[in-house]
């Protein structure tokens, strides 16, 4: 069935009807995912050029929380300027981020933005699934009610952009695995803020960039969050998280 909530969407192989259950998958290190993911239906990341230019356009309405839009627009996807480390302390624990530059270099690099202008700091993960095919924490939304973002928007990047235009495989499910960090949105090329952490191997077509991977200290955190459940506002296990998660400060920097 396909889910929507507000600028949050999620396409999910089966039902939403599954029983909750918390994933008892060991954590895996961010090696280990990057490893997996050709593993999962998704397409080996193509090297991009040394120096991407990005675009970010208005969105459909105004920023949710006083933010600019990014204003580096040519991001370099080799050396060290590539390697961006998180940290993003939660009311819940720390979750170590390692984003992935080099394949998804604007969005990496609109994350960054908001993260230097404190975007995220002081806001509350709006939603988690927990049915069985679709685990996932959902955060960066201001407003706490899947409607908010930054007021602009960007094209979608890894996997979506390693499918030609009409391919109908980009429409079919692949497995997006534990630890994979991704943005969520509301259609082709609508990305603003929010983003979602996957805590168990989730079914989704490629239409959600994909832009880091998730720590095994993170992966813990986001366990015991799941282990909690939802409210189920949204149906079974689909609902805000059943104890408040709130995003503290997010730093760059392992």
């Amino acid at each position: 069935m396909v889910l929507i909530v507000g600028a949050g969407l999620f396409a999910l192989s089966g039902s939403n009807d599954d029983n909750a259950a918390v994933p008892t998958t060991a954590p895996l290190s961010s090696t280990t995912v990057a490893q997996s993911l050709t593993e999962s239906g998704l397409p080996a990341p193509k090297p991009k050029a040394a120096l991407v230019s990005c675009t970010y356009a208005a969105g459909t309405g105004p920023a949710d929380k006083p933010v600019t839009k990014p204003e580096r627009i040519e991001v370099p996807t080799t050396g060290a300027a590539a390697a961006v480390n998180m940290s993003m302390r939660t009311s819940a624990g720390s979750i170590g981020l390692a984003l992935k530059q080099a394949e998804s270099p604007c969005t990496v690099n609109s994350f960054t933005s908001l993260v230097q202008q404190r975007y995220f700091d002081g806001t509350s993960c709006h939603r988690i699934t927990t049915g069985a095919g679709l685990k996932v924490l959902q955060c960066g939304d201001p407003t706490g009610t899947g409607m908010g973002g930054p007021g602009y928007q960007f094209a979608n990047e890894y996997p979506t952009d390693h499918f030609p235009v009409g391919d109908p495989s980009a429409q079919l499910p692949v497995d997006y695995k534990r630890g994979v960090l991704a943005m969520a949105n509301a259609g082709p090329d609508t990305n603003g803020s929010q983003f979602f952490l996957v805590f168990g191997d989730s079914q989704l077509p490629p239409q959600y960039t994909i832009f880091g991977t998730v720590d095994a200290e993170g992966l813990a955190t986001l366990d015991k969050i799941a282990a909690s459940g939802s409210d189920e506002t949204n149906g079974p296990g689909d609902g805000k998280p059943k104890v408040p998660v709130e995003i503290e400060s997010i730093q760059l920097g392992s």
